[in-house]
């Protein structure tokens, strides 16, 4: 038989190519039927070296990230410094964060300090618990270069044993939400609405969201229902609720608390609004599963909040108490980071997609490399302008000093699957044009540096390497330094 034009060879496939070709490139199908180089673009996640911002051990820990200053700040309990309460403003760049010099806020032994950000006033507000004198604060800063300035302190409780402090910012209505159990009227959860003014903030009345005795209360704002998410772990049931509160003037009033489907929950937890798909992530410690982490898709309608099933994201226990996860919303990438405190496994950063209404995780980022490296969370931000994650912790590696490290997203993708590989351009390619490819059972002899005997896997990159890569694709066996036989 004769051919005029291309002769078929067995094993060749010939496919319009999208996109140029080299030599050797590495191929895929695509859906349409065309051929592209196999190709990955972007980066793997990563943590930058860690950066210290208060060199005695800190406690009660909390902070925020100033969206005009593209700032993050800590506030903390210093315990190389009288216990005084301190804050310290950190600029992101790069891979780093530097710190400016810590200012008190607080003269006296200060617990539960949280921080939220006013971003109608450009303020931060941190509320907090004067040990001692057994009063709960409020106090109003102001971020300029890589320093923070405070006005008076604004009291908005007389009683003993205010912790576990939660707060937010309704940018709907310019108000700040403090939540937290109220020993003055048996634990119950309760909410103060806030007002900043200038360098002050005046807070009304007291208004009960839970009849019941409460611990660990986070606070989110829902942009898209334009309502306040308060999420807590109740005494009498040992199980994660959620409330959904609506701001009006001064006040706030509540629909009824939903069960979050979490069990036996033991230590405080994150809330984390997703502004991508209008939901809200709880994520907590349960001690049904051995201590493991656990997450919650949450859809708010109306008054209230109702939850999908809950994912676990952990394979090992979370450190129980006041701050076992801390949570960021990457608006940029439409992801959930989680920074966790494992017992006895470190700090890990893990990162979620929402879908519906579930959530799925990655393996985790180690951000410390011991096994007990984490002491105190002090938060988890994302720092917009920079696109990076800014993890705080105490180092309990180094007198559970303040530390923070820089995290950037993975932004690595591919156009590869476990399936669409299906040879090597045997020559160069223009798009459009007609491209033959040596495929299955052929010999390819356009590579270079190959070891004879050897299996080759094709990484996400589009590179050939000795070890699988993820998906693990075997490209094929090397029969020379330039050769290879293409996977059967």
């Amino acid at each position: 038989m004769r051919f005029i034009g291309n002769a078929p060879v067995d094993g060749e496939v010939r496919a319009i190519a999208s996109g140029a070709l080299a030599t050797g490139d590495t191929v895929i199908v695509n859906s349409n039927g065309t051929v592209s180089a196999a190709v990955g673009s972007g980066s793997p996640a990563s943590v930058g070296a860690a950066s210290v911002f208060e060199t005695g051990s800190i406690e009660w820990a909390g902070g925020t990230y100033d969206s005009n200053s593209n700032k993050v700040v800590f506030v903390y309990k210093d315990d190389s410094n009288s216990d005084y309460g301190t804050a310290v403003v950190g600029t992101v760049s790069g891979t780093s964060i530097s710190f400016g010099t810590p200012v008190i806020y607080s003269s006296i032994n200060t617990d539960s300090s949280t921080a939220t950000f006013d971003s109608n006033s450009n303020k931060v507000v941190v509320s907090y618990y004067k040990n001692n004198v057994d009063n709960s604060y409020n106090i109003v800063g102001t971020v300029s270069g890589t320093s923070i300035s405070f006005g008076a302190e604004d009291l908005w409780s007389g009683t003993a044993g205010v912790a576990n402090i939660g707060t937010t910012f309704d940018s709907s209505n310019n108000k700040v939400i403090i939540a937290f159990p109220d020993p003055a009227n048996s634990y119950y959860g309760t909410v103060l609405i806030g007002t900043v003014s200038g360098t002050n903030i005046n807070t009304g009345n007291e208004v009960v969201f839970q009849t019941a005795r409460i611990q660990y209360p986070k606070c989110a704002f829902d942009t898209s229902s334009n309502k306040v998410i308060i999420s807590y772990f109740l005494d009498s049931n040992s199980v994660q609720y959620a409330v959904v509160g609506t701001v009006s003037g001064s006040s706030i009033s509540f629909g009824s608390p939903s069960a979050t489907g979490i069990t036996a929950t033991n230590g405080s937890g994150a809330i984390v609004y997703d502004s991508t798909n209008n939901k809200t992530v709880i994520a907590t410690r349960t001690s049904s599963n051995g201590g493991r982490g656990e997450a919650v898709v949450g859809t708010v309608s109306g008054t209230s909040i109702s939850f999908g099933t809950p994912v676990e994201f952990t394979d090992f226990a979370i450190e129980g108490g006041r701050q076992g996860v801390s949570g960021a919303f990457n608006s940029d990438l439409g992801q959930v980071v989680l920074f966790v405190d494992g017992d006895g496994s470190g700090g890990k950063v893990f990162t979620g997609t929402v879908s519906g209404t579930s959530i799925s995780f990655d393996s985790g980022l180690a951000v410390t490399t011991g096994a007990s490296d984490i002491n105190e969370i002090a938060g988890c931000f994302y720092d917009d302008a920079a696109e990076k994650i800014v993890v705080g912790y105490g180092d309990a590696s180094s007198s559970s000093r303040g530390t923070a490290n820089v995290v950037s997203p993975d932004t690595f993708s591919t156009n590869i699957t476990s399936e669409n590989f299906i040879g090597f351009a045997n020559s160069g390619y223009v798009d459009g044009q007609s491209a033959a490819i040596n495929s299955t059972c052929m010999v390819d002899s356009n590579q270079t540096s190959l070891t004879a005997g050897q299996t080759y896997y094709l990484q996400t990159t589009g590179a050939l390497g000795t070890t699988p890569g993820d998906p693990s694709v075997v490209a094929g066996t090397a029969i020379s330094s330039k050769s290879i036989i293409v996977k059967g």
